[in-house]
């Protein structure tokens, strides 16, 4: 689940980060309000689930608050990767002397948090990393003994080895972001850009707060900040039926059960030359209804030219995927070739069903990815 900056910032006061004031405004004169309680410049800033929101025109700098009104009219109803921005952030405006960067991510593969720090922060984050690795300092967290005091102040002063007042500063943040990290149960939190004042203080003038779905079921004050509206409907949809659903940006539909073989199906997706539109699993037990729901999905994206159903039947039974496809395409045009692969339990009747309804299933796993990566070239 994705927070909004202004929540993720909340978080961060509570837990004593340097955050500048700000509110939240639906409407432009909401913002020209707000901007005139600031008083003097203002930026003016898209709350919405996406990144890039500054090259993408969602954050303006008002030089008074006639001005943030303006900004806010631009920025407010305007899509960002697909979402629809409704609420913007006023915030004062501040001096930046320096930009730097600070976050953290659960490392799966080590089975620890790391955290993160650039001295080059800003909106080329992810150039900085791409084009020079070396200037991204990490330090791997024991979860038996947490953030330890040396840690935090080396990797401070890996963002400022000629100022220990700054480092001092940066390592107070450093141990407040992964505290704050731990109590919301974040799997990635991020500082861009940690900035420093001309006056030499540090602020965090953006917040941003990631929290894995099973999480929430132990966070429920967290689990309190999600908001529907900013989300893709396509994921509400999902989540609302049991289905896990990412969009990606390919073009071949991907329906499958079981976290496992949908992440194998995507490789062999890419193996064989397609690319994958979506992460979609309809969970080890699915009923005809799960089934109509994730077709439903996966044809509203237009970029899917071919669909590939591939289930394996353990908990899943093979008949009730086939009856949900039935049903499916009698209730939906699905205006692409669709791919099935069925094998495992009730694997003879779900043949059966898919033959009387005019389609054909395949058993072996290779040759549906291929055939649908094919489709979907042609």
């Amino acid at each position: 689940m994705n927070i909004h900056e202004y929540q993720a910032k909340e978080i961060f006061r509570e837990h004593g980060i340097p955050v500048p004031p700000g509110e939240v405004a639906t409407t432009p004169a909401e913002a020209e309000e707000i901007a005139s309680r600031f008083g003097g410049g203002v930026v003016v800033k898209a709350q919405v689930h996406a990144g890039g929101r500054g090259k993408a025109g969602g954050v303006k700098l008002a030089s008074n608050a006639k001005d943030a009104r303006k900004a806010a009219e631009k920025i407010l109803g305007m899509e960002i990767k697909g979402l629809t921005v409704r609420k913007v952030l006023v915030s004062p405006a501040e001096d930046i002397a320096h930009e730097a960067y600070l976050g953290a991510i659960v490392d799966r593969a080590n089975g620890a948090v790391v955290l993160m720090a650039s001295p080059e922060g800003g909106i080329d984050i992810e150039e900085v990393a791409a084009k020079t690795p070396e200037r991204i300092f990490k330090e791997e967290v024991d979860a038996r003994y947490g953030l330890l005091e040396h840690q935090a102040s080396r990797l401070a002063f890996k963002l400022y080895p000629n100022d220990a007042s700054r480092a001092r500063q940066a390592a107070d943040i450093i141990d407040k972001l992964y505290a704050s990290m731990i109590d919301a149960g974040a799997s990635l939190i991020e500082i861009n850009p940690l900035i420093t004042t001309e006056s030499g203080e540090l602020k965090a003038i953006d917040a941003k707060l990631n929290v894995d779905d099973n999480e929430l079921l132990r966070k429920e004050k967290i689990a309190e900040l999600r908001d529907v509206e900013s989300e893709a409907s396509e994921e509400v949809k999902a989540r609302s039926q049991g289905l896990t659903y990412i969009k990606l940006d390919g073009d071949v539909g991907c329906c499958v059960n079981g976290a496992g073989l949908a992440m194998a199906t995507m490789d062999l997706v890419k193996y064989y030359g397609g690319e994958p539109a979506n992460f979609l699993d309809i969970g080890g037990s699915s009923s005809p209804e799960k089934v109509v729901t994730a077709l439903e999905i996966i044809t509203a994206d237009p970029s899917v030219k071919s669909i590939l159903f591939n289930i394996f039947g353990g908990i899943t039974r093979c008949d009730d995927v086939a009856n949900g496809i039935v049903e499916a395409t009698e209730q939906i045009e699905l205006g692409v070739p669709i791919t099935i692969r069925l094998t495992g339990t009730n694997e003879e009747q779900a043949v059966e069903i898919l033959e009387d309804a005019g389609f054909s299933a395949m058993t072996d796993m290779d040759e549906a990815v291929k055939k649908a990566v094919e489709l979907a070239k042609n």
